[in-house]
């Protein structure tokens, strides 16, 4: 899947909404040498609402992302869901420094939206990612197990044993 399958060109549409359906995997991804995810399987769908003056674009997405498990390393699939509205206008010249608002010249006759897809679904997948079988407890891993052998046991043994100097401090909770 190549960047260039996501230019949608406008010129020869009709004004109102069109709608465009993309199945994205990895080689969408790659194509920008992006390596995060094992695998890919996302539905976009792209309604574009043209008028004489900007075009209107809500891109939503859903599917799933096998990524490994930052604590086990362990893959998984993870789900995605994204949505994004960018207003195309016409000016003078290019201009995307805003994330909402692409300005394109006035000649053009297609608009290129990867880059916008690309950014949207990268930041729908959760920055630090845990397998769901970490929080229910139901992976098995090496991992976990080292980690569980590793983790700082409780210094006292013996909750009796405190330090005398801060047992009076005790008693001003319980004296009234």
């Amino acid at each position: 899947m190549k960047k260039k399958e996501f230019t949608l060109p406008f010129s020869g549409l009709k004004q109102g909404k069109h709608e465009f359906d993309y199945v994205i995997n990895n080689e969408f991804f790659e194509s920008f040498e992006y390596t995060e995810f094992n695998s890919t399987n996302i539905e976009l769908k792209v309604i574009m609402n043209k008028s004489s003056t900007m075009l209107e674009l809500e891109l939503k997405a859903e599917g799933i992302v096998n990524v490994d498990c930052d604590l086990t390393s362990e893959p998984y699939d993870q789900l995605v869901s994204a949505s994004l509205e960018l207003v195309v206008k016409f000016g003078d010249e290019f201009n995307d420094e805003d994330d909402e608002i692409l300005v394109i010249p006035h000649g053009a006759h297609q608009v290129n939206i990867a880059q916008y897809v690309y950014e949207m679904l990268v930041l729908a997948v959760p920055q630090k990612r845990v397998h769901p079988g970490v929080l229910d407890g139901t992976l098995k891993s090496e991992a976990l197990v080292k980690l569980q052998e590793l983790q700082p046991k409780d210094k006292r043994e013996n909750k009796e044993d405190t330090d005398p100097r801060w047992d009076a401090l005790k008693n001003i909770i319980t004296d009234k």
